[in-house]
């Protein structure tokens, strides 16, 4: 009962107060971003440069090959710019790469050293033989140059390579479920920014507030238990961030979700998250002391994000980090027909954990008090 009266208090305490609103305008932000910023689907087309150093016979035939897969079904003739200088260029789009057919080897070399993009000399050899020369920027993979090598391989005629990929059986992990389009994919992010890291922000900035007018000093001389304050604090930012998920994700996405899973892996989430920053605030007087320390945990936090948009990176010590798991989970919440034992897993973890790092919270503002 003294819980919950405590609770109430500070949920009408939090309502007055400047941060309560910050959350929510910043959901509100965040969903406006999605509306009117974030398409539905981004226009990944890759761009390709090359100049064809071939007879006119074979260039004809190489832009023949093109036009078939050309959406247009004719070039577009533009003019490109590199190293401040302007190039004409043939342009042919195919639903995956705009090709530009450049004029010269000059306009290759710039485009290449200038804007550091792929570009493809294509030539003949002193045996007659047509040679593609590929001018890398130094960050592709082995991986990458392999598949190029495997791929004009393929294009000079190596049957046994064409035959054994066509056999190649494909199948998806998950036959059942359906892929999110760009917008619903950054919706994972946005609800793992606004539920771990701002958490974590405005749980620390409720402490030093209290901290600075001697409400937790208070509890030293109350017969209040201290766990019932710091719980309370954690039951607002729980809700809040229920709220403003909510804000975030139901204009969106209707009701595809699981909400209900949603909802527990908020309070898990959430109370790993908050008590994550009671811990950090029990070393700290003041919010400008901690801030280096915050500062270094939302860092670290925000590390998952490049795996989660560039899949081909995604190293093992990532996956320890507690935002990598909160960005799986939330994208098997939204997913049609998602994963929903990596949630159930994904929530007991978080659960154990911090009621572990709550446990020490509560030790250390016991013993604080009265610092």
């Amino acid at each position: 009962m003294k819980l919950w009266y405590s609770f109430i208090k500070e949920m009408k305490l939090s309502s007055k107060s400047w941060y309560f609103y910050i959350e929510l305008g910043m959901a509100v932000v965040l969903l406006l971003i999605l509306i009117f910023v974030v398409p539905e689907n981004f226009d990944t087309k890759g761009e390709q440069y090359i100049y064809l150093d071939l007879p006119q016979v074979v260039v004809d035939r190489f832009k023949k090959d093109l036009l078939e897969e050309d959406l247009y079904g004719a070039p577009r003739f533009v003019e490109v710019e590199a190293n401040n200088t302007i190039y004409p260029a043939e342009l042919y789009e195919t639903e995956e790469t705009e090709i530009y057919l450049l004029n010269s080897m000059e306009a290759l070399n710039a485009f290449s050293d200038s804007e550091r993009v792929p570009t493809v000399h294509i030539r003949v050899n002193e045996s007659n033989q047509i040679v593609q020369t590929y001018y890398l920027q130094g960050y592709e993979t082995q991986k990458l140059k392999n598949l190029l090598l495997v791929f004009q391989n393929r294009k000079a005629g190596l049957d046994v390579i064409e035959e054994y990929s066509e056999n190649i059986v494909v199948k998806s992990l998950y036959q059942d479920t359906e892929p999110l389009n760009d917008r619903e994919n950054v919706i994972p992010v946005f609800l793992t920014f606004n539920g771990s890291l701002m958490s974590l922000f405005i749980i620390a900035a409720y402490i030093f507030l209290d901290k600075d007018e001697g409400i937790i000093k208070a509890y030293a001389v109350t017969a209040s238990s201290v766990w019932h304050y710091l719980l309370s604090k954690i039951g607002v930012i729980i809700i809040t961030s229920i709220v403003t998920t909510m804000i975030v994700t139901v204009p969106i996405m209707g009701l595809q979700p699981n909400y209900p899973a949603m909802l527990l892996f908020l309070v898990t989430s959430g109370f790993f998250a908050a008590s994550l920053g009671l811990f950090l605030t029990s070393y700290y007087k003041d919010i400008a002391q901690a801030f280096g320390a915050l500062y270094i945990v939302i860092v670290i936090m925000i590390m998952p994000n490049i795996s989660y948009f560039t899949p081909s990176w995604d190293p093992d010590w990532v996956k320890i980090i507690p935002s990598y798991v909160m960005l799986q989970s939330f994208k098997e919440i939204i997913s049609v027909n998602g994963n929903m034992s990596y949630v159930m897993l994904a929530s007991l973890g978080f659960a154990v954990l911090g009621m572990d790092i709550f446990i020490l919270a509560n030790h250390r503002f016991k013993k604080t008090l009265t610092l």
